[in-house]
């Protein structure tokens, strides 16, 4: 849920810091809390945001405030364990042109990030990270009726430099409330620092993948099943539908594969967090296995249910071809006797009508029985 208030929520982990600053600390504070031209600081967009030390959360009345303990705590600290992490929903540019000039984000970076539809990726602009995760939903049966979508999909993409988060998250799917509550509960988790809330993140996002695949391979198991039963124009239109989602569930998912394998090599992933890193390039390597069986299966299932479709039409023409060839022995006769010729056979023997009907009768008769006998009755 969005929320404009800037006063963050405070766990039983919150403890306040001295507002003592350094000189450098200082600078960057001043530096936040002018007024940057036409950037204005997140309001509405603004779903949470935390300053985290030493594996406990802050508090801090607003962002520039948080990152003041933070830079602060850092620059007395043996080993800098402090960050900020802020969380948008669909900003607009200018705010996040402000967290630009704050956290001192690359332009190409946050120009992406508020043009949205942005292929997955993992860029390195200096000692940071740029990345960008498709999110993927599967949506109610009243949802996917009304919009003729399966899959619902949207975007995060995560900032991440040395002291400091900050996620943008476009589309209502894949909420990072929960990765916040997960990690503010454990201590250990938030001493895990930026990268830390980083694999949170892409964690939780790659099981959505594992459960929309699950979720997509069971309703091709379902079609399958009623394909081999009884094929209809209904079923292959459900099929044509899953294949384009399984494509669309194929563009969020394999792209990543590449980056994400190379991650745990890149020097600003600590040597701590790089087993966990690994740990999701192999959930996410499962979840592209699964996504090429599916969409290969879907590729069996339309061609079974177009040639079973096939089979089915040509029955049904056999059928109405054989009823034809019955009928038209009878119309073929009636047509002749009506004529009228004056010199017909039958035509004025008593017994001339019932004959004629019993032709008919027994041709037509022999033509079924023909006709049953190879298959097309």
């Amino acid at each position: 849920m969005r929320s404009s208030i800037i006063f963050p929520r405070i766990n039983r982990h919150t403890r306040v810091l001295p507002t003592r600053l350094t000189a450098t600390a200082a600078t960057a504070a001043t530096a936040a809390d002018e007024p940057l031209g036409r950037c204005v600081p997140p309001s509405s967009s603004l779903v949470e945001f935390g300053a985290y030390v030493a594996g406990e959360k802050i508090d801090a009345s607003g962002i520039p405030e948080a990152v003041r303990l933070v830079r602060e705590h850092n620059e007395t600290a043996p080993m800098p364990d402090a960050y900020v992490w802020v969380g948008l929903h669909e900003p607009a540019a200018p705010e996040v042109e402000w967290l630009a000039e704050v956290f001192g984000l690359h332009p190409l970076a946050v120009e992406d990030a508020i043009k949205a539809h942005q292929r997955p990726k993992v860029e390195r602009y200096g000692d940071s990270l740029f990345v960008v995760l498709k999110t993927v939903a599967f949506l109610d049966n009243e949802v996917s009726a009304a919009t003729g979508e399966i899959i619902g999909t949207g975007e995060i993409m995560a900032f991440v430099g040395a002291d400091f988060v900050v996620t943008v998250r476009h589309g209502r799917h894949c909420p990072l409330g929960d990765v916040r509550e997960k990690i503010e509960a454990k201590p250990k988790l938030l001493g895990r620092g930026p990268t830390g809330v980083l694999h949170a993140i892409a964690d939780h996002v790659v099981d959505k993948y594992l459960q929309v695949a699950d979720l997509m391979q069971a309703e091709l198991e379902e079609v399958e099943a009623a394909v081999f039963a009884e094929v209809s124009s209904r079923d292959i239109n459900r099929i044509y539908q899953l294949k384009r989602e399984m494509l669309e569930l194929k563009r969020a998912v394999a792209p990543l594969l590449t980056p994400f394998n190379a991650l745990p090599q890149r020097r600003v992933i600590p040597s701590e967090m790089r087993e966990y890193f690994r740990d999701v390039g192999d959930h996410l390597s499962r979840v592209c296995e699964q996504v090429q069986s599916s969409n290969e299966l879907s590729d069996s299932i339309l061609q079974a249910a177009l040639a079973r479709s096939n089979a089915l039409a040509n029955e049904d023409m056999r059928k109405i071809s054989s009823w034809v060839a019955i009928i038209s022995v009878p119309t073929m006769i009636a047509g002749i006797y009506g004529m009228n010729f004056e010199h017909m056979p039958e035509l004025r023997a008593a017994y001339g009508y019932p004959l004629v009907l019993g032709v008919m009768a027994v041709a037509c008769t022999l033509l079924h029985r023909a006709f049953r006998r190879n298959g097309w009755l």
